[in-house]
Order: C-alpha cells, then structure tokens, then sequence
C-alpha cells in the first residue's frame, strides 16, 4: 500500500454503518473533508437506512450500502464474505475515515478497510489498533467527558487537517420535491396563514417514545392555543401508532404515516414552523433544514440533542440516565412519562413565538440527588 499524505488523498471513503440520524450527525464532518482538498470525492460507506440520506446530502459523491453483521443499526446482515471487501478494493481509494459513536468499537470497519487495502485509515479507538489504523485518536469518552456527536466527528477529521466554517447538518431538498409536497399539504386543507406543527410520535426504539396518550393531549393543547394544522408523519410501520394517537384527540389533524419517502418527509418537516418528535431521525433532519424542534428527549445517551437549530429539549432526569437501551430498563418511562402534556404544548408555543435556543444541555454523571428533578433543560 502506498500511503498518501491526507494533504493529497483525493479519494476517500466515509464509512458511518448507522442510521439516519447518525449520518445527518456526521455530515458537517463530511463537509470538511470534502472542503479541506480541492476536487476531493467522498464516498459513503453506510447501512441500508442511513444511504437513504446520501441522495440529499451534496457533500457526498457516491453511496455504498452495506448491512454491516457487527452493527445494531443492521442486524443480523451480511457476512464479511469478501464481496464488500473486493468491492472497496475495486474504488482505490487513497483513505478511510471510521466514524462511530464512543461506545461502538471501530476495529471491524478498520479490518474491513484494511482488507481492502486503503492505505490510510482514521478512527477513535480505545486500544491500540496497530496495523488496523494508520491514525488513530485515543477515545476520550465517556470517561473525560462526553461531547456532541457532530463536535466528535469534526474533532476526528481535524485530526486529518479537516475543517470547516459551516457546521450545519447537511441535507438539501430539490425543489421539485418541495412542489409536490406543497401540493399535498394544500391537499390536505393546509393553509399558509395558520402555523403547522409537524408530530412524529415514533421512534426506532420503544425507550425513546413519548406515551400516545401524552402526546395525543399534548397535540390538543397546541392546536387549542396555537389554531395551528396538526400533520402527523410516520413509516408504514409507524401508521397504527399515529392512527391511535389521532383517535385520542379532539382537534383535527392529518395522518402522512406511510406516504412519504425521505425526500417527502424531509420537505413535510421544512415546511413546517415547528416539529414536535421523539429523539429520533426526523428532529436531525429538522436541524439541518432550519425547524425549531420540541425534542421528547428520553435520557437512553447525551450525544444527540439539536444541533445548531431553535429548540427545546425535554427530559425528566432519573438516575439511569444515560442506559443506552432500547427498552426501558426500569420499564417506567420516567425520563419522558414525567414530561407533562402542558409542558410539550408550552414549548411549542415558545418556538412559534420565536423564543428559541441552540444549546441544549442534557444532565451529567453528577449524583441526581445532586441536581433538581427538572422537565427540560436549555442553555444558550
């Protein structure tokens, strides 16, 4: 392998096998590599879910989806039967760059891109890699602190001289995407002089999912003290859980559960003066279009509040913060089912009223008794 300074690799692959909200995370990353050398082309090496961003994401040259065996975002998927080694091989590449959150361990992608032969690879890593990563970071999390999951990711590259002015997220519409989806709002009776409050009651992972009954009441009281439309978005999967929130309801609302693609939600969510959602892919996506978000944020990790956009982050602090798993422990709900309704429908109001802010801080490792038990916590 013959190792290029990072000053002249122009071909270099990005590889996050997460979900959506996880890639959104890591574009302003991948916006610095892409700045930091002229005619550099980025691939993305990512799941399934998340190359379903890669078209809306114009830092990024080329896709390649992989269903990594190792990942949570993918299951049980492919073998690393030497096909997606021989595939990479194929592209040349000059680097690798393995972006993962600190408690996914990064050596399997290295060995993949190592069997790959790309000669320079960077990644966070808690031992040492030896031949698996040519530059390695030392992991400092969780242990000297936890940063945000995109200040992560730009630290990384800048360990390859990457930087950036613009750490947005990254996702743009086409415009005729934004057409059709005026469209459909007009369809549905949306009119632009009443403000619309997108919902997105679902989330990959029950321990991160506000209670339908709460955020059926939660709707209602917004729609009482705003007169604004209620658009209710969703997968296929996800159409029975709206459907149940809108049958407890007393306000009108509208169901897009399983009628729009990436493309389509994301210009739902652009369109709209505030998105009301659990801690999932949707409120990343309304980071980087610019959509003050009421964030139902259940304490499973602290990485991945908001990022740079109006917002309110809402949490109730329980000393099992932080569990990061996909079913609540206790199975209480305590970090989101002690939210009260009022205090969604509050939030909502604040944004629309323009009372925003871009640095929501989420409770440490400090001994809860330590702190006051508080339903939402915002800094500037």
């Amino acid at each position: 392998m013959r190792r290029l300074p990072w000053t002249e690799a122009k071909n270099v692959l990005a590889v996050r096998l997460d979900n959506i909200g996880d890639v959104l995370m890591t574009t302003p990353a991948i916006r610095a590599l892409k700045e930091s050398v002229p005619g550099r082309r980025i691939t993305l090496l990512t799941s399934p879910a998340g190359a379903q961003v890669a078209p809306y994401v114009r830092e990024v040259d080329h896709v390649i989806a992989f269903a990594a065996p190792w990942m949570k975002a993918t299951g049980e998927g492919e073998t690393m039967d030497g096909a997606m080694i021989v595939q990479l091989a194929s592209k040349s590449f000059d680097a690798a760059v393995v972006f993962t959150v600190y408690s996914q361990n990064p050596l399997p992608a290295a060995y993949l891109t190592y069997l790959a032969g790309i000669p320079v690879r960077l990644a966070h890593c808690r031992e040492n890699p030896y031949r698996l990563l040519t530059d390695w970071v030392p992991e400092p999390e969780p242990e000297k602190g936890v940063r945000h999951e995109v200040r992560r990711q730009l630290d990384l590259v800048a360990a390859a001289g990457a930087s950036t002015d613009d750490e947005r997220l990254s996702f743009t519409l086409p415009q005729r995407v934004r057409e059709q989806t005026r469209r459909t709002l007009v369809s549905l009776g949306v009119e632009s002089e009443r403000p619309l409050v997108v919902a997105h009651p679902g989330a990959s992972a029950a321990s991160r999912r506000y209670p339908p009954e709460m955020f059926a009441r939660a709707l209602d009281l917004i729609a009482r003290d705003t007169g604004g439309h209620l658009v209710l978005t969703g997968d296929e999967r996800e159409a029975a859980l709206v459907d149940s929130i809108r049958a407890r309801m007393s306000a009108p609302s509208h169901s897009l559960a399983g009628r729009l693609d990436l493309g389509g939600l994301g210009a739902v969510i652009g369109a709209a003066d505030v998105l009301v959602s659990n801690n999932t892919g949707p409120v990343h996506i309304a980071a980087a279009l610019g959509t003050p978000v009421v964030d139902l944020y259940a304490l499973t990790n602290p990485q991945h509040a908001p990022w740079k956009v109006p917002c309110r982050v809402l949490f109730h602090d329980v000393p099992c913060r932080h569990c990061y798993k996909s079913v609540c422990p206790s199975g209480r709900h305590e970090c989101l089912r002690n939210v009260a309704p009022e205090t969604v429908a509050e939030a909502a109001c604040e944004l629309l009223a323009g009372r925003g802010a871009n640095l929501p801080e989420l409770p440490g490792d400090a001994a809860p008794e330590a702190r006051p038990m508080i339903p939402a916590a915002v800094v500037e």
